[in-house]
């Protein structure tokens, strides 16, 4: 089964890290269908019909994007609150219809992971920071796996660094 890859970034193409992961997961189109919301809906206009076949017909999926203002980008919040939706992903009589399935976060983070501790400059790590994801996939039955992260993306970004990650990545989506 493939894995439904959605990616949530305003500006992929100026992202270096996640510019160079989409390329990466493009190479394997029978393993990752990859959906980059901003460039399909730019007016966020979202197709929940569609979004909600893509889902039902991945048994892995990952959400792939930046993190700022120690959150998600408000396009992914958006998302959430008009496709998962009551009577679909949740509620009385609800078919539940992510039950079971695999889900995680792929994250992309400027600040260095020393910053992301109790004793750093931001007091609570990034999984602390995104408990509300593992909230929100325990409550529609979903089976939420560990996040991947890449740190540093405002500090010393170098060419071996990015490939490096790029591998892991993968490593990280074939280990779902």
């Amino acid at each position: 089964m493939k894995t439904l890859i959605i990616v949530i970034h305003p500006d992929p193409e100026n992202s270096v890290v996640n510019k160079r992961w989409i390329e990466e997961l493009n190479k394997y189109p029978e393993k990752y269908t990859v959906r980059d919301l901003h460039s399909l809906y730019p007016d966020e206009r979202i197709n929940i019909e569609q979004e909600q076949q893509l889902l039902t017909a991945h048994d892995q999926i990952v959400f792939q994007f930046p993190f700022y203002w120690f959150n998600c980008p408000p396009f992914f919040k958006k998302w959430l609150d008009v496709v998962l939706t009551h009577g679909w992903a949740y509620g009385n009589g609800s078919p539940y219809q992510l039950s079971g399935k695999k889900i995680a976060l792929s994250i992309s983070v400027g600040i260095n992971e020393e910053d992301y501790q109790a004793s750093g400059r931001y007091k609570y790590t990034l999984e602390q920071l995104t408990s509300p994801f593992e909230i929100t996939f325990d409550y529609v039955k979903a089976d939420y796996k560990t996040l991947f992260a890449f740190y540093g993306t405002e500090h010393q970004l170098s060419t071996e660094r990015i490939e490096q990650s790029t591998l892991d990545y993968i490593s990280f989506l074939e280990a779902l």
